[in-house]
C-alpha cells in the first residue's frame, strides 16, 4: 500500500496531446533534416525516435546514433540521459546499417549525427501514457500517434 502511494500518477495521452502533435507536425517545414525525440532508458543504449519533418510519430524509427561526426547533446555535456523527452532538429543521415543493442537483443537503424539543435524540452506526449517516458520503465514500443 505504501509503495503504491509513492508512485507517480499515470497520465494518459489525450485529445489535447494529439491536437498539439498535429499542430507541431503541421508546422514542420520540409527539408533535408530530421526530427528526433530523445527517449532515454537506463537499461538500453538506443538514442530515441527519429522521423522526417511532416511525418507522424507513429512512422518514426528508434535509432542508434553514430557519433563520429558529432556527439549526442547529453554526451557532449557529459550528462547521459539528462535530455530525456527533449525534441531536437537533427542533421545527419541514415547509414543503411543496423546496430545491435544487447540489452534489448535487437538491431536498430544507425543514424549518423552531424548536428542536433534543441526544439523543445516539453513536447506533447507521443506515447500512450507517461510511464513510457520514465527511464526506469522498460517500455520501448513505438509512439502511437
Amino acid at each position: 500500500m505504501l509503495l503504491a502511494a509513492c508512485e507517480a500518477p499515470v497520465i494518459y495521452q489525450n485529445a489535447d496531446d494529439r491536437a498539439a502533435i498535429d499542430r507541431a507536425v503541421s508546422t514542420e517545414k520540409p527539408g533535408g533534416y530530421f526530427i528526433g525525440y530523445r527517449f532515454y532508458k537506463s537499461d538500453y543504449h538506443m538514442w530515441g525516435w527519429v522521423k522526417k519533418p511532416g511525418q507522424p510519430w507513429k512512422d518514426s524509427r528508434l535509432v542508434m546514433f553514430n557519433e563520429q561526426k558529432a556527439l549526442a547533446p547529453d554526451r557532449a555535456r557529459n550528462s547521459i540521459g539528462s535530455d530525456n523527452n527533449t525534441l531536437y532538429r537533427l542533421d545527419g543521415y541514415f547509414s543503411g546499417q543496423n546496430v545491435y543493442e544487447p540489452a534489448s537483443d535487437a538491431t536498430y537503424p544507425e543514424f549518423v549525427l552531424t548536428k542536433a539543435t534543441m526544439m523543445s524540452t516539453n513536447p506533447p506526449l507521443i506515447f500512450p501514457d507517461n510511464r513510457w517516458t520514465n527511464p526506469a520503465v522498460r517500455l520501448i514500443g513505438p509512439p502511437q500517434y
